[in-house]
């Protein structure tokens, strides 16, 4: 009996630690730059913030993305600059965490810029 609650607690606590990687590391950091060409809110059970910047002319050259609910600022500052060129700050995570987003890519800050992009 105490063999298979130390294998239990083992499995909870290794469990523990991958969720918190995947919630806590990041993969990658950057900046992104284009038009912003959709942001909204969707879900039916889980609602997520969703857009996407247009980098060129092809559908390969969009950037989609996501926004946790917490970045109130980001959130309102990208329903402001809808059709706008920006440069979005991002965080991609390891792996995708469905009641995050539906993408690897978070936003934690965005600009307005004047430059625009060659089409």
């Amino acid at each position: 009996m105490k063999v298979l609650v130390k294998i239990i607690i083992g499995i909870v606590v290794i469990f523990i630690g991958y969720f918190c990687f995947l919630y806590f590391a990041t993969y990658s950091e950057g900046v992104r730059a284009g038009e912003l060409v959709k942001f909204s809110s969707k879900g039916v059970v889980i609602k997520t913030w969703e857009g996407e910047i247009s980098q060129g002319v092809s559908d390969s050259q969009f950037f989609r993305f996501s926004v946790e609910d917490g970045e109130k600022q980001v959130i309102q500052d990208l329903n402001n600059m809808q059709g706008y060129y920006v440069k979005l700050h991002y965080f991609e995570r390891y792996k995708n965490l469905f009641w995050l987003g539906d993408t690897k890519y978070f936003i934690t800050k965005v600009e307005k810029t004047d430059r625009k992009m060659n089409k």
